[in-house]
């Protein structure tokens, strides 16, 4: 058995505008979206003066990915 050091890799999303600020159907939109990608929210960060939320996730950093930014021409393909 191995003790492997896991490696993830985040995604940090800015949501609502500084007029409607944040609607929850689409927050709620966007987090089963990312939910389905394999997304955990781990944060949320209130930009109190424009009616934003910065949503902070992360997932396990896979080997495909890895690849993919080690090697930008390759695509994932």
């Amino acid at each position: 058995m191995t003790d492997e050091i896991k490696q993830w890799e985040y995604r940090v999303q800015t949501v609502g505008s500084f007029l409607g600020g944040v609607k929850a159907d689409e927050l709620e939109a966007l987090l089963n979206a990312w939910g389905e990608e394999g997304w955990e929210v781990v944060s949320t960060h209130i930009l109190e003066n424009a009616n934003k939320i910065n949503v902070i996730a992360k997932r396990p950093l896979t080997d495909r990915v890895k690849r993919t930014r080690s090697m930008p021409s390759y695509g994932g393909r």
